[in-house]
């Protein structure tokens, strides 16, 4: 070896002790021998707690959700309204479930159920670590652990719940047959309609024994199990409705993959509508309504379904025992006494809803959901498939001042902002074509806004919408409370008329919202719930700024105008302050008062419904009149509801945060001088309808859009639709979009 390769070995070796001295003190405990052994005793020492933990606990008794308890419901003052506890129960052995029907439920939960051992490790170790967490419910259990948990255990979400589920999923495993498991997974779910157990169901959604079901009926029934509110058909909104078919195609599909289903059989099948529910024993009256409501709100707000109907929960609403009874007596007296269907065909199809809401709390504190829930099962009080119509004006205004619009000109929208009010006027602006009539087809040329929103004009607040922007209104729209997936709520100019689907419920909270200063309202009929220790954490009703105070208040004052001067004359009270809008929709099928004092926020709205077909229809010729206005039946039972809501109070004033609106005092009268706009053949903007509105009302709520680009503005039949616009009618075609000028204050 030479002199450079022994001073090369030298320095090698130099390195190699310097890398072993490093090596020293700690790091020698994490050699990949050391990691190796680490991780082997972890594993057993699970495995050794496991195996304590599977000696330990035992298979358990049903447990007490098995039993059946009473819920009890309360008014706002603690007075005992109800007490429901008859379960609707009944099991059936496996062999009377047809044998695709049983396969529906596991190709829905659990397509390896026939040949797993009773658990999925993956799916309860991610459920634990979401549940230490907190995240919540989730999904991945087998059919056997769902069945131990609604038998054995009960709904809690916590780590000890869940080791327990483990444990005795895998004992009843071995101990039970699948067939067991199965027949008695399918006989204690929970399917809504107040069912347990799939012949329950069978009842409930298709009348007809268990034996009878098809495929198709199978196969929904096995995916509203999975959240049977939502998926209910006959209260599923769109989304829900959506959700359930896709649901129930995966079902039929994970049939064919395991070799259940003919894919030729598969390929015929067509989605089982359920019937609609039928009345619940002891729900009759208003107290159904009530019931079935807090059921959803509590549901909404994180209590299991399956749970809450094994009862033993007491729930307080915020239901006002006089105040209640001020509303059933306003709906009796002011129309129900004069309904004849015997006489009139149509006076069976009148139904009306109604929600008062307190506008500081939220709490819904009276409730009309129609003639009773064992009559009329659909509550009215929060269905959404009618329009609101005119009462989305105010809307359109209230996106306006949040927003700081301007007409097409650059002149800021305002209460005294002048537009041409002509009937079937041409909107500017918009890709679009749209020429709404007044109603009546009446003109009223040169108008203010404030004069617009007294006498409803149409031509005005679609100019209007398009001027703010109609994504701009629509976004307003759902922050102040209404639903974005409402039907029929599409970007388009008809949406100034009101053409999407809308509950009273929805609309008293959007207007309680402007009431409480742009405070957002939810309205809420749960004010408290309970069992044993258990109280879940319910929303605060009034939480966040919806829109700002001066855009809110601005719009309360311009509303007062409808009541002193407008549509809305028939719910004035001597010295009580009041703001609300009429609304009527497309051939008269539904009508609207929505409105509020200071403390009391009512929405009243009147549908036509075929009795027996829930098919909407005209409410003309109800009670021997002719059209139904918002102003008529709707706000006198509203007046009259008031009225005795807040008898014995002294009556209150807005405390409104604005400059401009009919509460206001003006500094200078309204200009009607002549505009480039043709205004000498309609009436100039300082008339206002001097007329009751429940004789000859000036508003109008109908809807129809240009034939060239829409056959409808409204999502109900029915109906003629305006002819295409007479450009040669309109404005002088300076695309000022409508604006003709501005009052200044």
């Amino acid at each position: 070896m030479g002199r450079a390769e022994e001073r090369r070995a030298r320095q090698k070796g130099a390195r190699r002790a310097k890398r072993a001295a490093k090596s020293g003190g700690i790091r020698r405990f994490f050699t990949w021998k050391w990691v190796l052994g680490y991780v082997l005793g972890f594993c057993a020492l699970l495995v050794g707690a496991f195996f304590v933990l599977y000696l330990w606990v035992d298979v358990p008794p049903a447990n007490a959700a098995a039993k059946a308890e009473a819920n009890i419901y309360k008014y706002s003052d603690g007075t005992i309204m109800a007490k429901t506890g008859d379960v609707n129960r009944e099991s059936v052995p496996l062999s009377k479930i047809p044998k695709k029907v049983q396969h529906t439920f596991v190709a829905a939960e659990n397509k390896d159920f026939f040949s797993d051992s009773g658990v999925s490790f993956t799916g309860t170790a991610r459920g634990l670590i979401n549940t230490a967490l907190g995240r919540g419910k989730q999904g991945g259990s087998t059919i056997t652990q769902q069945y131990v948990k609604n038998y054995y255990l009960s709904q809690e979400q916590t780590v000890s719940r869940k080791l327990k589920e483990l444990v005795i999923s895998l004992k009843v495993d071995q101990q039970k047959s699948k067939d067991y498991i199965l027949a008695g997974y399918i006989n204690t779910s929970y399917y809504g309609r107040g069912a347990y157990g799939i012949q329950a169901a069978a009842r409930a959604y298709y009348d007809k024994d268990v034996e009878e079901l098809s495929v198709e009926q199978g196969a929904y029934l096995a995916s509203v199990l999975q959240a049977p509110s939502q998926y209910d058909w006959s209260a599923a909104g769109p989304k829900g409705k959506k959700l359930v078919k896709a649901r129930w195609n995966y079902v039929l599909d994970n049939m064919v993959e395991k070799d259940w289903l003919p894919g030729s059989e598969r390929e015929g099948m067509k989605f089982p509508v359920p019937i609609e529910p039928r009345p619940i024993p002891g729900l009759d009256g208003q107290a159904g309504y009530f019931i079935k409501a807090a059921e959803a709100e509590l549901v909404k707000a994180g209590v299991n379904e399956n749970e809450f109907g094994a009862g033993g929960w007491t729930v307080t609403l915020n239901i006002d025992k006089k105040k209640q009874k001020a509303l059933e007596k306003a709906v009796r007296t002011e129309l129900t006494d004069k309904l004849d269907p015997k006489k009139r065909k149509v006076d069976g199809d009148a139904q009306v809803g109604a929600v008062s809401v307190d506008p500081k709390s939220g709490g819904i504190v009276a409730m009309y959901g129609g003639a009773g829930y064992t009559e009329h099962w659909t509550n009215n009080a929060t269905r959404s498939d009618y329009q609101p119509a005119s009462t989305f004006k105010p809307l359109i205004l209230a996106s306006a001042l949040e927003n700081g619009s301007t007409t097409q000109d650059s002149t800021p929208i305002t209460s005294s902002t002048v537009y041409d009010g002509t009937s079937r006027r041409p909107v500017k602006g918009s890709l679009t074509g749209f020429a709404p009539p007044n109603e009546d087809n009446k003109s009223y040329g040169p108008i203010s806004v404030q004069k617009a929103m007294n006498n409803s004009v149409n031509s005005v607040f679609a100019q209007m919408a398009v001027d703010v922007g109609l994504d701009k209104v629509k976004s307003t729209a759902i922050d102040l409370g209404m639903s974005k997936d409402a039907g029929g709520f599409d970007v388009r100019p008809a949406m100034s008329l009101g053409v999407m689907g809308a509950s009273p419920k929805e609309m008293a909270g959007v207007y309680a919202t402007l009431d409480n200063h742009g405070k957002k309202v939810t309205p809420a009929i749960v004010k408290s719930a309970e069992k044993g220790d258990e109280r879940p954490e319910l929303p605060d009703p009034t939480n966040g700024q919806a829109i700002s105070r001066g855009a809110a208040d601005s719009v309360t004052s311009v509303l007062t105008g409808v009541v002193d001067d407008g549509t809305g004359q028939a719910v004035r009270q001597q010295g009580q302050a009041v703001a609300g809008k009429t609304g009527t929709s497309d051939d008269n099928k539904s009508a609207w008062f929505s409105g509020y004092t200071p403390d009391l926020v009512t929405s009243v709205g009147m549908f036509g419904e075929l009795k027996g077909v829930g098919k909407q229809v005209s409410l003309k010729g109800t009670a021997g009149g002719g059209r139904v206005n918002g102003g008529d039946y709707p706000a006198r039972i509203w007046a009259a509801y008031t009225q005795t809501a807040l008898s014995g109070q002294k009556a209150s004033k807005f405390d409104l945060d604005t400059d401009m609106g009919a509460a206001v005092k003006p500094t200078a009268p309204p200009s009607s001088s002549a505009t480039s706009e043709s205004a000498s053949s309609s009436p100039s903007a300082s008339e206002s309808a001097s007329e009751s509105p429940s004789s000859s009302p000036s508003a109008s709520e109908s809807t129809s859009e240009s034939p060239s680009t829409s056959s409808s503005a409204s999502p109900s039949d029915g109906g003629g639709s305006p002819s295409p616009p007479d450009p040669s009618s309109s404005a002088s075609g300076n695309g000022d979009g409508g604006i003709l000028r501005r009052q200044q204050q």
